[in-house]
């Protein structure tokens, strides 16, 4: 299967894994995908939509087993406060649905910022573009892929 994010991965020469797994629509959240490519949680990293009073719509990637610190990114962005996208919004600012959204060739550039534990581990995995599929690559080539910024931006499910 190829994507639109493998073919810009293919075009920079980055090397990556396509991993496939079975989609339950009733469970897309990221800590189950994580389980079924047999990865832990903390290394598997879902991508949310944001938008800033000040900067507009940016990517936040963060852990399975985290949530955003909506705060913390703001402080990153230069925003006075970000909040989620509501849903229906997801696929016209990005060309992805819900579980298979990737800043990887979305439909339109957006900032993109990365929890900095990303970088602990020599492979992450983040959405190939469509559910059913995650691409595994190193970070500093998703960081290199997507310009992306780190920071600490997640904190621990509650």
């Amino acid at each position: 299967m190829k994507t639109n994010a493998a073919r810009l991965l293919d075009s920079m020469s980055i090397s990556y894994e396509l991993r496939e797994y079975e989609v339950d629509p009733e469970a897309l959240d990221a800590e189950t995908v994580a389980h079924k490519i047999g990865l832990p949680p903390e290394q598997v990293f879902k991508t949310l939509v944001v938008r800033g009073d000040r900067n507009g719509v940016a990517f936040a990637v963060v852990p399975a087993d985290a949530e955003l610190d909506e705060k913390a990114l703001a402080r990153l962005t230069g925003d006075r406060k970000v909040e989620l996208v509501p849903l229906k919004e997801v696929q016209p600012l990005t060309g992805y649905i819900r579980g298979g959204v990737t800043a990887l060739a979305a439909k339109k550039s957006y900032r993109v910022f990365v929890e900095e534990t990303a970088e602990l581990f020599d492979t992450i995995a983040v959405s190939a573009g469509v559910r059913g599929a995650q691409l595994l690559l190193a970070p500093k080539d998703y960081l290199a892929a997507t310009d992306a910024t780190t920071g600490p931006i997640a904190r621990s499910k509650s």
